[in-house]
């Protein structure tokens, strides 16, 4: 078996049939499935944030596994994420998870890191190669999705709490220079959401935000954002943001974060800027059908807004562990 680097710069069509693997291995998992454009960009060639590359193993000219690696930059220097690690149905069961997963532990091991993240849904095929290679269960996770064809929109419009003290502003799409610097400041406040005990805090340099910002449509992404600034002063406060694909044309609406910062929190925004923005998206895009939402099963207080607005489980993922020993030490160990 030859694993075998994509070119990041002339891919060809080794991106795309890695992606045809990706959706044939998710074949079951309900939901919206990652875009062949979202894939290329964050697979192919990670972002302002990570390197990444990808390893895929091709046979009869076809991609039959494969694997993607990111390696962060500003922050986290020390892990590694994979996403995917995949193999082909018909193709499981014959030890080519394994050398893959070994093949990007080497990887890991030859820049220096120590640890390495992974996501499957708690149960099936995933959970178990995770389980029988030594990873453990850093963070527990949920889907929900709110069925935007059952919303009761007056019942929304009862919700929706007063702004006393904070205005609201809006935009679709990348955000603009000079927002740029209040989203970078409400962004943090995610650095208060649960995560992995080895994880850092997120670091969130000006040029990052920028870069990630350009790169939203490239992904073929679209999004809707709302900012709530105090009224005051204009010190931004929070924000929360959806994203869907340019074309629109799976129906679904992918919450992206939702956060208000620590000194401005006990005025209900969390709840005002989801409610706003659902508004929003059901004046512009009436078409779209469902949100879908991740949480850490721990995040109380975001679990207790989805549901009462009225998001339903769908899922259980897991965000998978597994340090690593460098090379030294697992020569020691021998």
């Amino acid at each position: 078996m030859q694993i075998q680097r994509i070119d990041a710069e002339h891919p060809g069509r080794l991106l795309d049939d890695f992606h045809d693997a990706f959706v044939a291995a998710m074949e079951g998992v309900p939901g919206p499935q990652v875009s062949a454009a979202r894939f290329r960009r964050v697979v192919g060639g990670g972002g302002p944030g990570a390197r990444a590359e990808a390893w895929v193993v091709v046979e009869g000219g076809q991609v039959v596994a494969g694997y993607g690696l990111s390696f962060p930059r500003y922050d986290n220097t020390h892990m590694g994420v994979l996403f995917p690690l995949v193999v082909r149905p018909e193709r499981r069961r014959q030890e080519m998870g394994s050398a893959l997963l070994a093949h990007a532990l080497d990887r890991l091991r030859a820049d220096g890191r120590r640890l390495l993240l992974a996501e499957t849904p708690a149960e099936g095929p995933g959970a178990r190669f995770a389980l029988t290679h030594g990873f453990t269960v850093g963070v527990a996770e949920a889907r929900r999705v709110l069925d935007l064809r059952k919303v009761d929109w007056d019942a929304f419009e009862r919700m929706l709490p007063r702004s006393g003290g904070y205005r609201l502003e809006r935009w679709t799409g990348p955000t603009s220079p000079e927002l740029l610097p209040d989203l970078a400041t409400v962004m943090d406040g995610m650095n208060d959401a649960p995560r992995d005990a080895g994880v850092e805090a997120m670091n969130l340099p000006l040029e990052r935000v920028r870069a990630d910002e350009q790169r939203t449509r490239e992904g073929g992404d679209d999004s809707y954002t709302v900012l709530a600034r105090r009224t005051s002063d204009g010190a931004p406060a929070g924000y929360t943001r959806v994203f869907l694909t340019a074309d629109r044309a799976d129906g679904w609406v992918h919450q992206g974060d939702t956060t208000v910062l620590r000194q401005h929190r006990g005025h209900r925004l969390g709840l005002l800027l989801k409610l706003t923005n659902l508004f929003w998206l059901r004046e512009r895009e009436p078409h779209l059908d469902r949100v879908i939402t991740w949480n850490a099963t721990s995040n109380a207080h975001m679990l207790a807004i989805n549901e009462a607005m009225g998001f339903e489980l769908l899922d259980e993922w897991n965000e998978w562990r597994l340090p690593l020993q460098t090379r030294k030490s697992a020569e020691w160990a021998l």
